[in-house]
């Protein structure tokens, strides 16, 4: 709020568009509009607008005593429904020897137009009215030029202190501009993380995005900002809970703590016999299968959210579940194909930070990887509007019962010949493909890649004629 000074010269101000000056005090409709229309800011000044209670037009006050219940009428404007969106808003009482004055102070609207009573009012220079078709039609493209995704909108409140500044300069940065550039960089770290949009310039602090991927305390601007492990005992949530335990802190310090946790405390493996004199190890779930899938569910989480994302394990199967269904572009009917992105800023950092690709090819990954596996492919329920959720299943539990399973066998043999059959007509096409390029265009990782054709290899398929570099592949 101003200070006595800054509102004894607002009262003679010139800038006839920002403040309104009246000695009425029952006028509701009157206030209601004044605030509607400083909200809209027509004028796109991005200052805030002033309404003076107890002033006459030439800025002489009228001897007013403010007393609580007109200080409470005049509050209540924001909240009683009636101005929509809900204006930002701070009302005092200033007391002057002449007489009190009441002075709403009101700022832009991010989301303009503001309707009061369904009807849209803006200010032209001294003048309030409503606004005209044409003008409506500016404040809505105002609208539409302001939107931007929660992880690029300020969180007001939070500063640099708030940061991990340490890895961002030493770490981040390095990795998302080239060296030579960021050498010869000599601007403030403002400027710096503004470039790459993790800090708002105009409200002069960090954004959603620089807290969720570096802040030192994220839970306190998004309190569902965690990842709560729960182990229950049997196949449903109202077994035991056997196990509990909650990940949280910046992305860049809870994303490797996850994936340690889901390969060591999750994905099992043990020998079981396969016949009379042969073993072979049996993995419950496929270890990069479930990163990919946690990867995506922090990476595609809705923040503004307070729940928070659940990793239930049961005897059985897996539940993974995050706030925010599908986003954008992507619908039930085009899902997988199509992707779209809530949280682009904290999506691309994660692909600098080489925890996701962004190729959108996620789930056709995790699926081929449990399918190699044995496991059941994953059952994604995209229906719900406001949550996503995936199940996936173990392959162990037919083992733990002593069954032989021949489905899952020769289902694994099925897509296991399907896959070097790929990778032979890959190489038949281009005979110096890399390692690299089989990976991306057979979705695997490069080393199933190089086991796959080490088979080849061994089964008398395929022969390497020169060195590594510079070689080719001659199909036997």
């Amino acid at each position: 709020m101003l200070t006595k000074d800054e509102i004894q010269s607002l009262l003679h101000s010139t800038e006839a568009y920002r403040v309104e000056r009246t000695v009425s005090t029952g006028n509701m409709d009157k206030f209601c509009e004044a605030i509607c229309a400083f909200a809209n800011d027509l004028p796109d000044s991005r200052k805030k607008g002033y309404l003076l209670i107890g002033a006459h037009d030439d800025g002489s006050l009228s001897g007013l005593k403010v007393d609580d219940a007109l200080l409470k009428k005049i509050t209540a404007i924001r909240s009683d429904g009636n101005i929509l969106p809900l204006p930002v808003m701070n009302v005092e009482r200033v007391e002057f020897p002449e007489g009190d004055l009441l002075v709403a102070e009101v700022s832009p609207s991010l989301l303009p137009p503001v309707r009061y009573r369904g009807r849209v009012f803006v200010r032209i220079g001294p003048r309030r009215d409503i606004a005209s078709e044409a003008e409506e039609r500016i404040l809505t493209e105002r609208r539409t030029a302001y939107m931007a995704t929660f992880d690029a909108t300020p969180c007001l409140g939070a500063s640099l202190e708030d940061l991990e500044l340490d890895y961002i300069k030493t770490a981040y940065l390095p990795a998302v501009v080239d060296a030579e550039i960021l050498g010869q960089d000599k601007r403030d770290i403002k400027e710096q993380l503004a470039s790459v949009r993790l800090y708002d310039r105009t409200h002069d602090c960090p954004t959603y995005g620089a807290i969720v991927l570096f802040g030192k305390n994220p839970r306190y601007y998004m309190p569902g900002d965690y990842v709560q492990y729960v182990r229950f005992a049997g196949k449903e949530k109202g077994g035991e809970v056997l196990n509990e335990k909650r990940f949280q802190g910046p992305l860049y310090n809870m994303l490797p703590a996850l994936e340690s946790f889901v390969r060591d405390a999750i994905v099992t493996q043990r020998p079981v016999a396969a016949s009379l004199f042969r073993e072979k190890t049996v993995i419950n779930y496929p270890n990069n299968a479930l990163r990919e899938l946690m990867m995506n569910a922090c990476m595609h989480r809705d923040y503004q959210s307070n729940m928070p994302i659940r990793l239930y394990q049961f005897d059985d199967h897996i539940e993974i579940m995050n706030a925010g269904g599908l986003y954008g572009e992507a619908r039930p009917e085009n899902f997988p194909m199509v992707n779209d992105y809530r949280n682009p800023i904290v999506a691309e950092a994660m692909k600098e930070m080489k925890y996701v690709n962004m190729f959108n090819q996620g789930v056709k990954r995790v699926q081929d990887m449990l399918r190699e596996n044995g496991n059941k492919e994953a059952a994604f329920d995209v229906s719900k509007l406001t949550v996503f959720c995936v199940e996936v299943y173990s392959n162990e539990e037919d083992v733990s019962q002593g069954v032989n399973d021949e489905t899952t066998q020769k289902t694994t043999q099925k897509t296991t010949q399907k896959t070097t059959q790929k990778i032979l007509e890959l190489i038949r096409e281009n005979p110096v493909i890399s390692t690299e390029e089989l990976a991306e265009k057979c979705a695997l990782t490069r080393d199933g890649v190089n086991y796959q054709i080490r088979k080849l290899k061994k089964e008398g398929y395929l022969v390497r004629i020169g060195p590594d570099k510079g070689g080719h592949w001659e199909i036997v």
